[in-house]
């Protein structure tokens, strides 16, 4: 049939067939983001997990279908590099008056991968960069809702929280909104400006996330700008709180606290975002630091973010002569790991054989990572993308590195003349390897990261995650000084383990046996050899054993375990506890 069609009339057609695959998935994206709102209000915790769950499978799944009728369509000509750049034009024009044009763009992109799997880039068929260098509309809406000055700072936040009222009522709104006022006060005076907001800007979507809805903007005071987060909870009427309801559980003003909060080892929020390009260049003027990539992973858009990535990394070769190398810290059993010394990322390859004692495969490896892309993070795994058929200039490799990854990772990376042609690899944000960082960072920096490693596995553990090898090599610290697990080879779920006690020696033949002398299951572990895995110095491990001693014993795990099998979401808290209005209304009374 293709053989009777022009070329513009199959370019129509293809563009079409891909247009209506985006609108189909963009629809039920949305269709599911909106539905977090009723989950909140009717404290449907487990729904809203499913929910992420299913949307972050919802793009696979259509574009799979789209990608079918695709090859049904064209048939012979699937692969005709002309008619893909017709089918590339027509497509263009079909998005220049959308408002979500860029995630169209990836979309598409993610089809011509699928069918061509291209190593490299290809402009004539793909969207390499965006076709469109500024926005192709104009906002058909404010994305915030402005406030001018009101007759207190209580008042203001009275009056925001009224309208962004929700079907369950608010417990006080009016205690709230002295609590918040007292908070913001107290930032205005360290700042030594005046105790007054002369304007507020809120965005008008609310964002959702585990058990939390959030309120997202930023407060002026005079010369002074500062961002303004309320974190909201929703309590259901019960025999602990008799009147239930909605009250705001933290705020948060600081760049940091809300730079951690929308970190890329968190789950992403679900969140209306009818123009996406807006509210992202919104949410950087807030956190300037952050990446334009992160921010589209963190609003559900993480395969768009992915795409920004890419072109942020081509840009930085572009203008940059460093060459890649191995990454500091220990070489890894079965990732080899690389980065290039001037950009915040490394580059993970799974290596072609693992070094013993490691039992698992490539296959396995994969899917432990997958795993971790649909699961709760708890803010303590990092977010890595997954890369196929990617080239880079040979010039770039340090001879030592190249020389490994051609040794131990033939199977995934070979050379092409003056290319190195890599066909699968994840990328991940760098960190500083918690091996390392304990070794040079000053004396309260380590106590401060020696702490929040227990933290770290204690908040794994509530999203029903164990990390398996807890050694410190395995974990990573964040510029906030957050520590975050990185190595997934040997991750598994809390309810599949088996946690035992060690069974007391019968005689001295078993005492000094250097083998377990009991049976020990696939899924056994026993949480009094934690000791051993921890690798710390005396002093540091002390520091640990006081405030973390509960992991080496199993009633903790029980205990989580047993929560996990009865359904429980058990809540973690993704800000300082410090920042709690709870906090500092108990502090108060006391």
């Amino acid at each position: 049939m293709t053989q009777t069609l022009s070329d513009s009339r199959l370019a129509n057609l293809g563009a079409t067939t891909i247009r209506n695959g985006f609108d189909e998935y963009h629809g039920e994206f949305k269709a599911i983001t909106r539905r977090a709102k009723t989950r909140f209000e009717r404290c449907e915790w487990q729904g809203m997990l499913a929910d992420s769950t299913e949307r972050l499978e919802l793009r696979a799944k259509i574009l799979s279908r789209t990608v079918q009728n695709i090859r049904e369509l064209l048939e012979e000509r699937v692969n005709d590099h002309a008619v893909w750049v017709g089918i590339k034009a027509v497509y263009s024009t079909f998005i220049g008056d959308r408002d979500d044009w860029e995630i169209a763009e990836t979309f598409y992109n993610s089809v011509t991968r699928r069918i061509f799997a291209t190593v490299g880039v290809d402009a004539q068929i793909e969207f390499v960069d965006t076709d469109f260098d500024a926005p192709p509309t104009e906002p058909r809406a404010p994305i915030v809702r402005s406030y001018a000055p009101a007759s207190s700072i209580p008042a203001l936040m009275e009056r925001i929280l009224a309208d962004f009222a929700f079907d369950a009522p608010y417990q006080d709104a009016a205690r709230d909104a002295k609590q918040v006022a007292r908070v913001i006060e107290s930032e205005l005076r360290e700042r030594r400006a005046a105790l007054v907001i002369t304007r507020a800007q809120i965005i008008t979507q609310i964002f959702y996330r585990g058990r939390r809805a959030y309120f997202v903007g930023r407060i002026y005071s005079g010369a002074h700008t500062l961002p303004l987060i309320l974190a909201l909870q929703n309590s259901p009427a019960g025999v602990l709180d008799p009147t239930g309801g909605v009250y705001v559980d933290a705020v948060l003003i600081d760049e940091d606290d809300i730079s951690i909060l929308f970190s890329f080892t968190r789950s992403y929020f679900f969140v209306q975002a009818e123009r996406p390009y807006d509210l992202v260049r919104f949410l950087q003027s807030l956190m300037p630091r952050k990446r334009i990539a992160e921010l589209y992973i963190a609003i559900g858009y993480h395969k768009h973010g992915k795409t920004e990535l890419y072109r942020d990394f081509l840009k930085h070769l572009a203008t940059s002569d460093d060459q890649f190398e191995i990454a500091p810290g220990e070489r890894g059993m079965v990732m080899l790991v690389f980065h290039l010394p001037s950009y915040e990322a490394v580059f993970k390859i799974i290596k072609d054989d693992f070094d013993e004692p490691k039992q698992v495969t490539r296959e396995e490896v994969k899917a432990k990572y997958n795993l971790v892309f649909r699961h709760d993070r708890a803010g303590r795994l990092i977010d890595a993308q997954e890369f196929e058929h990617l080239a880079f200039d040979r010039a770039r490799f340090a001879p030592a590195l190249l020389e490994e990854m051609l040794a131990r990772a033939g199977n995934t990376v070979r050379v092409e003349n003056d290319r190195v042609v890599i066909s699968h690899l994840y990328v991940e944000r760098r960190l500083e390897p918690l091996n390392l960082y304990v070794r040079y960072a000053d004396s309260d920096a380590v106590k401060r990261a020696v702490s929040d490693y227990g933290y770290a596995i204690k908040d794994l553990a509530k999203a029903n995650i164990f990390p398996g090898d807890v050694l410190l090599k395995n974990f990573g610290v964040t510029r906030h000084g957050r520590v975050i697990s990185y190595d997934y080879d040997e991750l598994c779920l809390i309810t599949e383990l088996n946690f035992r006690r060690l069974p007391a020696a019968r005689d001295d033949d078993e005492e000094l046996a250097g083998e377990a002398w009991f049976y020990v299951g696939a899924n056994d572990f026993f949480p009094e050899e934690f000791g051993k895995w921890l690798g710390l110095a005396p002093e540091w491990k002390e520091i640990f054993l006081q405030q973390h001693a509960d992991l080496f014993d199993t009633p903790f795990w029980l205990d989580v375990q047993a929560r996990l099998r009865s359904g429980e979401v058990i809540d973690i808290v993704p800000y300082a506890q410090e920042k709690r209005l709870e906090e500092k209304r108990l502090r108060s009374e006391t």
